[in-house]
């Protein structure tokens, strides 16, 4: 039996490559969104993983030939978890789903992406412009892969033809559609459309999420209502601030941390994004030449923790798991710390 997921009234974090490993979707989940995405991952590389479970910390790794981890989750995050796959191919797609299903509550096939690996490789935004195979795509996974599936899509280069591509993605029985308001061959820099979003959900009768140019809390309400649109989906701004999805209002970024066994490289890439907006202060540049998470924790004054934890932790004798932040697993459950 499927696993039920709402995508009604939902503030959702995006699926960002990097960025949205496990301690920002705990984060994300803590400051109250209501789902979280993973990183695509290319159906191969997860179909070629061997699922490992940790008993002393309840995190599950998908780890490569060369004992790299590909994805990592923990049980506490399932019922929220999207996991997001690279495809071109039908069959694959669904082996890479099948592949994770036990851990997760959703899939979503990325049909957006349009950096060249993504499109040389016939995925990402190269699925919007062969709709009989992602059409096979989707209805595969829909009838066989035993999770809700949705997929995030681009906007084509007009109204009527975004709208076609709606109705056919619609009709292969996904749960929801998300939309990034902006074509294949805009970026960041360039202004999202958010007036298509009205046109899709009025010739939609799924849930469609809304993704592009939300900085702040008061975008969330301003969007909703000029669209209708069912939710919405936050890249950027929670890339810089994870805090946004707090309802109290969003955090001072000092106050923001998190405290997983995570992978350095991802770890201080992850904190050089929170700071990007701040690339000529000090605490930004002294971050690009921090070699270890000993100078991260000088850098946010945490020597002490740092210290504490090296010592307590069995995993951290030479202090190579440390991250600056709150939840740290412990029998499969958090416990809550303040850093």
């Amino acid at each position: 039996m499927s696993t039920i997921v709402d995508y009604r009234n939902k503030l959702i974090l995006a699926p960002m490559v990097r960025i949205g490993t496990l301690p920002t979707r705990l984060l994300a989940l803590e400051y109250s969104a209501d789902l979280v995405y993973s990183p695509e991952m290319i159906d191969k590389k997860i179909i070629a993983s061997e699922r490992r479970y940790d008993e002393e910390t309840g995190l599950i790794s998908y780890v490569d030939n060369k004992d790299s981890v590909n994805f990592k989750t923990h049980s506490i995050e399932k019922s929220k978890l999207i996991f997001q796959i690279g495809t071109a191919d039908p069959d694959l797609a669904l082996q890479a789903a099948l592949k994770v299903k036990n851990d997760v509550s959703g899939i979503d096939i990325n049909c957006g992406c349009p950096k060249r690996f993504s499109i040389q490789g016939g995925m990402g935004a190269a699925l919007l412009t062969e709709p009989e195979k992602l059409k096979a795509i989707l209805t595969n996974l829909v009838q066989n892969c035993g999770l809700p599936v949705t997929c995030k899509i681009r906007m084509l280069d007009t109204r009527e033809k975004t709208i076609e591509l709606c109705k056919m993605i619609e009709s292969t029985g996904v749960s929801a559609i998300t939309v990034h308001c902006r074509t294949r061959d805009e970026r960041p820099k360039d202004p999202g459309h958010w007036d298509i979003f009205k046109d899709i959900v009025e010739n939609t009768s799924i849930p469609i999420i809304a993704n592009g140019d939300v900085f702040q809390r008061s975008d969330i309400d301003k969007l909703k209502e000029m669209s209708n649109v069912s939710s919405i989906m936050i890249a950027r701004a929670a890339q810089i601030n994870v805090s946004i999805f707090r309802k109290e209002g969003m955090l001072p970024l000092e106050e923001v941390s998190m405290e997983v066994d995570n992978n350095w490289a991802n770890t201080k890439y992850t904190l050089m994004q929170m700071h990007a907006d701040h690339s000529k202060e000090l605490k930004h540049m002294k971050l690009t030449y921090a070699k270890s998470y000993e100078e991260i924790c000088k850098i946010y004054n945490l020597e002490s923790y740092f210290q504490k934890a090296k010592l307590t932790s069995p995993k951290s004798r030479n202090g190579n798991h440390l991250v600056t932040c709150k939840d740290t697993y412990d029998n499969s459950k958090i416990d809550k710390k303040k850093s």
